[in-house]
């Protein structure tokens, strides 16, 4: 059996396969987000433990005496967090996580030295992990006066689960501290933050091993001592493993609480100008680019919560068959956009309301605005050299059949649906303990799930969504200064 753990936002999975990867069973623990003033999001350290422990003993309530063979664990989790810890590996404050914009203009003040868009072949955004420490620099200077290390958070429970501050590549990409072409930290990018190499973890690829299991857990969950863990994997490039996306042209669309259009690449094409993500793959030698939406189903669940309906509800009342563009457009820039924009003080607007725009048209408008989004990453993954044939749906929006026939639509690209089964992150990590503990080739390993079902773009509604996706793009510089 291999172990797969999955630190998301919300929640941690634990995910156990066996040698031919099959799912044999999966536990969860639920998570909560501070937002303690506007623009900020934390999570104290000791609650992702506290998640790990429940959701390992669901797994192995639920799957008695099959922890016992567990051969090795994979890590997977939410990128960027600062997770703060002194000299003796206690944490310094609550971490401050990838969706938190308290410092742009720690962000905007390195990005505007040259070296770390050279170095790292991305913009600094503010949700990235090093103008986190120099906003603790300048804010909190007694904390940043004891910072010894830095892990983001999946490698604080690799420190938890093993007692080494180990990292890997992938996750490491998104710290700007990386120089993500060589693949290792760069000291002059650190010393732009006052850091030094000694405060960062030691890095690995992600298929290889990055720890052991302490016997002290291994004794409490029923496992073997000193299973190895894999270097492991941040979230994207661990769905990524999931879905076989590690081969150049291979992509998804991921619609969870943000969203993300992934690409594998063979080589190194940093573009920094697009706002598209680049950074090391989970496997060597491998590459990655993607753009982000900070809004995907949190879009939609801002409209449940404000309707008093479920996500569920909402999207039912549309069917099955796709609408032409209403006028009403959404923009679904809640807490700011990423790609193409790297705006942390934009907020998103309704327009073309009219006392017709019921809720159902709010909610179509929602849909529509967040496959638009995603329509503005795929231009971007394009200026950055990387062109699409088609992509894979992963993620809890997925769900909706609506959603995805937007989504191609507005994509111009056919969307496969995966046969049913986990292929997210935990499935993912759990390949990549796969790989660490046998040493299997990961091409191998990594494959595509078979699809289920393909949706093609509305040909008959594909001038009506070019022409809603015109008005959509001309919305963010009308609205632009006047929501932040």
């Amino acid at each position: 059996m291999y172990l797969g753990l999955d630190l998301g936002t919300s929640g941690v999975k634990a995910l156990l396969i066996d040698a031919g990867q099959t799912v044999i069973g999966s536990g969860h623990a639920s998570l909560d987000v501070s937002r303690p003033h506007p623009g900020w999001s934390e999570q104290d350290p000791s609650h992702w433990i506290r998640a790990c422990e429940e959701a390992i003993a669901e797994l192995k309530a639920s799957h008695p005496g099959q922890l016992a063979a567990v051969k090795g664990i994979g890590l997977s989790g939410q990128m960027h967090g600062a997770t703060l810890l002194d000299s003796a590996d206690k944490v310094l404050r609550a971490c401050i996580l990838w969706n938190d914009t308290r410092s742009h203009a720690e962000a905007a003040a390195l990005d505007a030295d040259p070296r770390f868009r050279q170095l790292t072949g991305n913009i600094v955004f503010p949700g990235f992990t090093a103008p986190k420490l120099a906003w603790v620099k300048n804010n909190e200077p007694a904390v940043f006066a004891k910072v010894a290390k830095v892990l983001l958070p999946k490698d604080f429970l690799r420190l938890w689960l093993s007692g080494e501050h180990i990292s890997e590549m992938s996750d490491s990409a998104g710290t700007s501290w990386l120089d993500v072409g060589k693949r290792h930290w760069s000291a002059d990018l650190l010393a732009a933050t006052s850091l030094d190499e000694k405060q960062m973890p030691s890095l690995v690829e992600g298929t290889e091993k990055a720890g052991a299991l302490r016997a002290e857990l291994a004794a409490k969950w029923g496992m073997p001592a000193g299973i190895p863990i894999a270097g492991g994997a941040g979230d994207n490039a661990a769905s990524a493993c999931g879905m076989g996306t590690v081969g150049a042209g291979h992509a998804f669309v991921s619609l969870g609480t943000s969203g993300v259009l992934f690409a594998a690449n063979a080589s190194y094409l940093p573009n920094p100008a697009s706002a598209v993500h680049t950074f090391c793959h989970a496997l060597p030698n491998t590459w990655h680019q993607m753009g982000v939406i900070l809004s995907a189903t949190d879009s939609l669940n801002w409209l449940a919560e404000i309707t008093g309906k479920g996500a569920g509800e909402l999207t039912a009342e549309l069917g099955d068959t796709l609408k032409a563009p209403s006028g009403v457009s959404f923009l679904p820039y809640l807490s700011g956009e990423r790609t193409p924009y790297n705006d942390s003080a934009i907020r998103g607007a309704f327009t073309g309301l009219a006392h017709e725009s019921s809720r159902a048209v709010l909610t179509q408008a929602v849909l529509e605005g967040v496959a638009f989004a995603f329509r503005d990453s795929l231009e971007a993954l394009a200026t950055a050299g990387t062109t699409l044939t088609r992509v894979t749906a992963i993620g809890g929006g997925s769900r909706s059949r609506y959603w995805l026939k937007a989504i191609a639509t507005a994509l111009g690209l056919p969307v496969y649906i995966p046969a049913d089964g986990d292929f997210g992150a935990a499935f993912g990590a759990a390949r990549l303990g796969l790989i660490a503990a046998t040493g299997a080739d990961p091409l191998s390993i990594c494959t595509a799930p078979a699809t289920d079902a393909t949706i093609e773009p509305d040909a008959a509604l594909g001038g009506a969504y070019a022409d809603a996706y015109q008005r959509y793009r001309a919305l963010y510089p009308a609205i632009k200064g006047a929501t932040a």
